[in-house]
């Protein structure tokens, strides 16, 4: 019973043989090869218009690289404080960008209010040398308590980042999930609602190591393939990227195996928060489960070999008590009910 991370888990089986398939024969190096070309091809169709894609080995790299072409080292980048890039990535968004500041706002759920942000921008005057003119906004999505910005939720937050010229990046480690949870096009998620670069996951979902960082106005991308080659993400087998993430996407790969480990995560969720003396943080709307459970039943859990952990955010509601269970598309809906059935147990 794992539920620690979605990253504990191996690979899909499509992806392997695509890697497979990709190994025969020899092919150009460092993105000159057709499996590459395709890859553009394929995300230029899935969004409904011509994108610039880069491919990288993790999500800190798209992450990083989509702040430093969009943000100048003086700038400032407008976060959740409990978001991946604020708390999670070492430092790697001020590396990326030679000294960006970022700015961390609190909000409830995970997610940023229109208010909050735009109370934000108000305290910072343009063209003011003493304060870091604002460059980027970035949303996580979905959030880092499992929670989903709604279309019309990140079309409001663009709204007000357009206003004052600001680029708007999606942090979509937990894309697939989230869009499967919006069922919606993933136009509709990104582009259409202001977004104008995104983040894609794909390791968390299926693939060993690849993500894409696309941009929807190809005019945008500046200079990020010379820091993609200085950050050490260009992988002169490129190949294999390419290779897993037109596997991920052919067939609605991605939104398979992300329908499943929502349904699991959903079913978690429910029993989990059916359980005496429990508590459920957040609403499940992807595949992270935020919950507090009496002590008995995190001891049988424990005995019983359920993995998960404890988990402190900024503005903790729980003081300490929130544990993460996080789903995959490898999770078997077996050990889902056992870990309800564990923790619902009485204690003798």
């Amino acid at each position: 019973m794992n539920f620690a991370s979605d990253n504990a888990e191996g690979w899909a089986p499509e992806i392997l043989e695509a890697l497979a398939a990709a190994n025969e024969g020899a092919m150009a190096s460092y993105g000159d090869d057709n499996l590459t070309a395709e890859v553009t091809k394929v995300f230029s169709k899935l969004f409904e218009r011509d994108v610039a894609v880069f491919l990288v080995p993790t999500g800190t790299a798209a992450n990083g690289l989509a702040f430093g072409a969009l943000a100048p080292r003086y700038g400032a980048i407008f976060v959740h404080e409990a978001s991946h890039v604020q708390m999670d990535e070492c430092a790697a968004p001020e590396f990326f960008t030679g000294g960006a500041k970022l700015i961390p706002l609190a909000g409830d759920d995970g997610k940023i209010a229109p208010e909050t942000f735009e109370r934000s921008l108000s305290y910072i005057h343009d063209g003011f040398v003493h304060h870091a003119p604002p460059k980027i906004l970035s949303l996580t999505q979905a959030s880092e308590c499992g929670t989903v910005y709604s279309v019309d939720e990140i079309a409001a937050l663009s709204g007000l980042a357009k206003a004052r010229h600001l680029a708007v990046h999606m942090d979509g480690a937990r894309f697939a999930n989230a869009l499967v949870h919006l069922g919606c096009s993933p136009a509709e998620a990104t582009w259409k609602a202001g977004v104008d670069v995104l983040s894609f996951g794909a390791t968390k979902n299926g693939c060993i190591a690849a993500e894409a960082l696309v941009f929807f106005d190809p005019g945008q991308v500046g200079d990020v393939e010379f820091l993609r080659k200085r950050a050490g993400h260009l992988f002169s087998k490129h190949r294999f990227l390419s290779a897993q993430m037109l596997a991920y996407l052919k067939d609605d790969l991605w939104l398979r195996l992300a329908t499943h480990a929502n349904t699991c995560a959903q079913a978690l969720g429910n029993g989990l928060a059916s359980t005496a003396g429990a508590t459920l943080w957040y609403a499940v709307e992807a595949n992270e489960v935020f919950v507090s459970l009496d002590e008995g039943a995190i001891e049988r859990l424990k005995a019983a070999g359920a993995a998960f952990h404890p988990w402190v955010v900024p503005g903790d509601p729980a003081n300490g008590r929130i544990l993460r269970f996080v789903t995959s598309f490898r999770t078997d809906m077996a050990d889902v009910a056992e870990a309800i059935r564990v923790a619902a147990a009485p204690s003798f």
